[in-house]
């Protein structure tokens, strides 16, 4: 089972149906996956933030990894 697949099974479904009664346990769900999201992104930048420029050749290439995989997500937090 990859990552995914246990982060979808424990947060619950997502996606609305058009029911009222279940569609609020999934935006209930969904704010989960919002926070998760929230805080990998945060990660992400903090690991290519603090690193990307360090002398530590390890270091250096987690920061750059990161920061390379932000470049092209396009995303800037």
């Amino acid at each position: 089972m990859e990552l995914y697949d246990i982060v979808m099974k424990l947060t619950g479904p997502v996606d609305p149906i058009g029911d009222s009664r279940v569609d609020a346990e999934r935006q209930n769900n969904l704010n989960v996956l919002l926070d998760l999201a929230d805080k990998l992104l945060t990660k992400i930048d903090e690991v290519a933030t603090d690193n990307k420029d360090r002398v530590e050749w390890s270091m250096k290439q987690a920061g750059q990894l990161c920061s390379k995989w932000q470049d092209n997500e396009g995303i800037n937090i």
